[in-house]
């Protein structure tokens, strides 16, 4: 028994203060709340074919607005398609908010460095004369593997339960011995698409491999690599949001690779998610760079913190 309570039986016994957790245990979507809720914008790519049908990915934007405000609904959340006037508009119409160092932050919806958004995503943020910061791209990230995992076994190319180091394609069945992990944006979002890869790989036990779906050479060694592996039914997972790549170039390169596709990512929890992660990181990091002062931290509260009588 509590010696406080055995002297003065009608004091309430001391309860511990709820702790904010720091380091490895701290919880990735928090930040400071002093820094303020700056707007959050989503950047959705550009299509590239504007005259296919449901190709600009306004449902997309739309869809993952929704997603990201279960994870923050206490931020103003906006989208626009990069390349376009409403991106331009949403950056100008942010919500200025007194003594916070920044009033919007963009995520641009691209699994990795894409140089075709990240340009215009900074044209229209000058354009708009935001007071805002880009943040880096969706990936890589663990979460995405995650998500290309999904995708595949909708399609039933893989099993959906998780494996790790054990082979889960059975000899006759239609599923994939073999992945080629489709990036998009040059050489660096290869490197970014290689992590997520590796990481497939290890979910599902077989052989997966980076490739640019714009470069057919880099397409070629791919699938080159996965032949020698003794690979005969291969699949391209597309590691992409959507607009980045037409459907009809998918089935190009799945009947002339002799191989099957499974789905871009789309809109999605696990997505919304990283970029809820990339807004966060955005704001500890000004968090870090003005840390606040002794009078914006607020007094203590609680039983052990009253005076004595």
């Amino acid at each position: 028994m509590n010696p406080d309570s055995m002297h003065n039986p009608d004091r309430l016994p001391p309860r511990d203060l709820p702790r904010r957790r720091s380091g490895r245990h701290r919880n990735p979507l928090s930040f400071d709340s002093w820094v303020g809720t700056p707007t959050l914008v989503l950047a959705v790519p550009a299509a590239a074919d504007t005259g296919a049908e449901g190709s600009d990915g306004a449902g997309i934007g739309e869809q993952m607005a929704d997603l990201v405000r279960s994870y923050r609904p206490e931020v103003t959340i906006k989208h626009g398609r990069a390349g376009s006037g409403d991106l331009v508009e949403a950056l100008a119409d942010l919500e200025e908010r007194d003594d916070h160092p920044l009033r919007g932050v963009v995520v641009p919806l691209v699994t990795g460095p894409h140089r075709a958004t990240a340009e215009a995503v900074a044209a229209a943020v000058e354009e708009a004369g935001a007071d805002a910061r880009v943040t880096e791209a969706l990936g890589p990230h663990p979460m995405l593997a995650e998500t290309l995992h999904l995708r595949l076994a909708e399609a039933g190319f893989v099993r959906a339960d998780r494996m790790r180091l054990i082979s889960v394609v059975a000899p006759g069945t239609q599923m994939t011995d073999g992945v080629v992990v489709g990036a998009v944006g040059g050489p660096e979002a290869v490197n970014a698409a290689g992590v997520t890869a590796v990481l497939l790989a290890a979910r599902l036990g077989i052989t997966v491999l980076p490739a640019d779906i714009e470069d057919r050479a880099s397409m070629d060694d791919a699938f080159h690599q996965l032949s020698t592996a003794g690979c005969a039914r291969p699949v391209i997972a597309p590691s992409v949001v959507g607009p980045e790549v037409p459907a009809a170039r998918l089935e190009q390169l799945a009947q002339h690779y002799g191989a099957r596709a499974s789905a871009p990512l789309g809109a999605g929890s696990t997505l919304a998610k990283i970029a809820a992660l990339r807004y966060a990181e955005v704001l500890n990091t000004l968090g870090a760079e003005t840390p606040p002062t002794a009078e914006d931290i607020p007094a203590p509260v609680g039983s052990r913190h009253r005076p004595e009588s």
